[in-house]
């Protein structure tokens, strides 16, 4: 029954609800303003709209977009030297998971000194306090897949080692954020897919954690619900602005998972192989091992997942396997059970490095696990999950 709860982030949900960054009090009077080095935030217009708000709302901005789709610290610390040198007194992050985790680590390294991993636990990282208070945050999502938007979680690689780990604490939440489904209508179908997928694992991964509690329980059985419901809809539609609404608001509801509870070892195996292959988008490495992931834990846990079955969708479930069945089901419908680590130059004699990688690197999520996976066992799945 122990468990803390701390949502500091105010949240503007629903379409249209970009509008508020040109009424709400700001927390400062220059942005830097983070986006991706692709051009998405520039072709569908939603970086101009932003700048048009901030303008309305008297305030000024400049740009840093060279974020990648696993960002990386040498980005971070370049971010946050234009932070200062602009004078810059907050920051937002405009797009997916990776600019808005990138606006989170530059807002820390703009009133810092030194290093971004002298902050880091885990791997090579130091470990040390985080002195000064970062730059207030505001997220803006146009993706559903991080729940970066409703937790203080922010993922970034060390690109010299492919250390690829978390931070977060009280003061990396938002100081506020706008989720606008209308802004997830341009994403293509697969990346629909890997995102809702990462949300998904969020919420399962929380409901499955050792940390699990009431209050996570409560959000990660109707993220599950949404997903399962609406996300193959919005990959086949992707103007089905109801489906896009209830996948982004079962995202938010992830992130809080996160916050209230925690992700598994399942998480440390897939940042263990985006690290190192930093092609692989985050979302599909998670799809690609997922499968044997939870067939090992299926009866370890029998319990949880007859009810995270029975929030599939399948109301009769009374077996743990049947969420696994009910998860390759998803898969199917939404195109993506056919992934293959072969595809992005991982080899199958890479595997007991990238299961060493994910022990020394985010040797914390596996206890998280309620069952204690061994490097043999972890190496087993990866095998297993190979194509």
């Amino acid at each position: 029954m122990n468990f803390e709860y701390y949502m500091p982030t105010k949240l503007f949900f629903g379409p249209g609800s970009l509008e508020k960054l040109g009424t709400e009090k700001l927390p400062g009077k220059k942005a830097l303003i983070v986006i991706s080095a692709g051009n998405s935030m520039k072709k569908y217009g939603y970086l101009d709209r932003v700048k048009a708000l901030l303008e309305k709302n008297n305030t000024e901005y400049c740009v840093f977009d060279k974020i990648m789709p696993n960002p990386i610290k040498a980005h971070v610390m370049e971010g946050a030297q234009m932070a200062r040198d602009n004078g810059c007194d907050f920051v937002i992050g405009l797009g997916g998971g990776s600019s808005i985790d990138s606006a989170k680590s530059i807002a820390i390294m703009a009133t810092n000194e030194g290093d971004y991993w002298n902050y880091i636990y885990g791997g090579s990282g130091k470990g040390k306090p985080i002195p000064n208070k970062p730059l207030p945050i505001i997220a803006i999502t146009t993706t559903a897949g991080t729940g970066t938007e409703s937790d203080p979680w922010t993922v970034i690689t060390k690109e010299d080692t492919g250390e690829k780990i978390g931070l977060g604490y009280e003061f990396t939440f938002p100081y506020f954020s706008i989720i606008d489904p209308e802004l997830m209508t341009s994403i293509p179908p697969h990346l629909t897919a890997y995102q809702g997928f990462d949300a998904l694992f969020h919420s399962t991964e929380g409901y499955i954690s050792n940390k699990a509690n009431l209050m996570s329980d409560i959000f990660a059985l109707k993220a599950i619900e949404l997903l399962g419901k609406y996300l193959p809809r919005a990959v086949k539609n992707g103007e089905d602005l109801e489906a896009r609404s209830m996948v982004a608001f079962a995202n938010t509801l992830a992130g809080i998972v996160e916050s209230t509870s925690t992700c598994t070892s399942e998480h440390a195996i897939e940042h263990s192989l985006s690290g190192l292959y930093p092609e692989l988008p985050h979302g599909a490495g998670l799809i690609m091992i997922s499968l044997e992931y939870y067939k090992v834990f299926a009866d370890k846990v029998p319990d949880r997942f007859v009810k995270m079955a029975k929030a599939l969708g399948k109301q009769d479930a009374r077996k743990p396997s049947d969420f696994v069945d009910l998860l390759a089901e998803l898969q199917a419908n939404c195109g993506v059970d056919n992934l293959k680590m072969s595809d992005y130059g991982i080899k199958k004699d890479d595997l007991p490095r990238i299961t060493k990688h994910a022990f020394d690197t985010m040797g914390q999520l596996f206890e998280n696990d309620r069952y204690k996976l061994s490097e043999a066992e972890t190496l087993g799945i990866l095998e297993k999950a190979y194509k």
